[in-house]
């Protein structure tokens, strides 16, 4: 028999496009940026639907980047890009 434990749920990696930054977005929040690009896939004026996010920031320390989980920001779904982490 085969058990399987829990998956863990993380933080999903956008770039946004007009700040040039990378965002971290939470799974759950993660399922309307999916169900947004999905429902206004090639159009021309989609609304500025917003979501809660994260900014990735420099870690000194380690010369690497982090997640600044102590400041959430708003975010518009149209701007945010998926980030390839291949």
């Amino acid at each position: 028999m085969n058990i399987l434990g829990d998956k863990k749920k993380s933080e999903v990696i956008y770039e946004h496009s007009s700040l040039a930054i990378l965002v971290a977005i939470p799974y759950e929040n993660n399922t309307l940026v999916r169900a947004f690009f999905k429902q206004y896939k090639n159009k021309k004026n989609p609304p500025s639907d917003k979501v809660i996010g994260y900014k990735m920031i420099i870690d000194e320390e380690f010369d690497s980047l982090k997640i600044d989980f102590s400041n959430p920001c708003d975010f518009i779904i149209s701007e945010l890009k998926l980030f390839p982490l291949k």
